[in-house]
């Protein structure tokens, strides 16, 4: 789904390790601003061995978070929980009590065949047991959609499957280093992931297939120091939203302001976007000169691209 600005306000998505012991801290102290999203995640950036320990940080920081939130005003984040299982969402769930208020959404790695079923099962027993929507964000990113034998049939009857939990779906995303890993290959900070045909080639398709009716949100960058981390991250995040997606996942609190910065709106595109959806349908023309006269508007072609630019607009801004 992508009719309302709920969809385009994740943004920047902060991953941070579920164990770590200061991110409530960091939160209560908005020491990393007041426009991001943040994942506790339990998946890849946990060790087997210490996954039930992790649990019970998290639940501790979310806790933190709660209480102090019930006390004083700061900038909450959209929260969401990345589990390694259906089972692991729904028992952490039952576990949060009223911390569950807190949630936004959990987010299913590896979303495949296998799993989807179980994800959106117990995303909707979770739903049932919240007192507000909470939302679940599938990855696209295992083996079956490298395959050109099943990238196709896989992609549409996943497809099916989650269109019938729509309103429950926030975003799409996508796994650029799960994608990578296969062909063992790694970007430099001067290129861009759009740049590596084979996977550039699975992201290309997860956008034709999901694009017209859901928000994709672009892969993650990997560089946050060194030179041209910021310049190559924002030259790919460019090539994203002229492709179509919205949003980054981001390993660290640099890359935040960047990426806010990239999904606002020119200036130009809003008056345009503007023009457009006010236009006089009872007009004997629906093309115009745009606002300042360098391209043309055509309303019956350029809508759709106006009620996105609106969305960012209004949530990111304008430059």
């Amino acid at each position: 789904m992508k009719d309302s600005i709920i969809y385009y306000s994740v943004g920047a998505l902060l991953y941070c390790p579920a164990n770590s012991r200061s991110i409530a801290d960091s939160v209560i102290s908005e020491r990393y601003g007041k426009k991001f999203s943040l994942a506790l995640c339990l998946e890849d950036t946990i060790s087997e061995q210490h996954l039930r320990e992790a649990e019970d940080i998290l639940l501790h920081s979310l806790n933190s978070i709660y209480q102090a939130h019930r006390s004083r005003d700061f900038y909450l984040p959209k929260i969401f929980i990345r589990g390694r299982t259906p089972e692991q969402l729904s028992r952490l769930a039952e576990r949060m009590g009223d911390r569950l208020e807190l949630l936004s959404g959990c987010i299913a790695p590896k979303f495949s065949m296998e799993n989807a079923d179980g994800y959106l099962s117990a995303i909707a027993d979770i739903n049932r047991a919240s007192g507000h929507k909470i939302y679940l964000m599938p990855i696209l990113e295992s083996p079956d959609i490298v395959n050109l034998q099943s990238r196709y049939p896989v992609l549409y009857e996943l497809k099916s499957k989650i269109d019938a939990f729509g309103d429950m779906i926030l975003n799409i995303r996508v796994g650029g280093n799960d994608l990578c890993h296969m062909f063992g290959l790694r970007r430099h900070a001067s290129q861009s992931i759009h740049g590596i045909r084979p996977v550039d080639s699975i992201l290309s398709d997860i956008l034709t297939v999901y694009g017209m009716d859901y928000v994709v949100s672009g892969p993650v960058w990997e560089y946050y120091r060194g030179a041209q981390w910021e310049t190559g991250l924002r030259k790919e995040l460019e090539e994203e939203l002229l492709c179509g997606f919205v949003g980054k996942t981001v390993i660290h609190p640099n890359q935040i302001a960047p990426v806010n910065d990239m999904l606002r709106v020119p200036l130009k595109d809003l008056e345009d976007a503007r023009a457009i959806l006010h236009w006089d349908e009872g007009s004997d023309r629906l093309v115009s000169g745009s606002i300042s006269r360098e391209r043309m508007n055509e309303y019956k072609t350029h809508s759709n691209w106006a009620v996105r630019t609106l969305f960012l607009a209004e949530y990111y801004g304008t430059r």
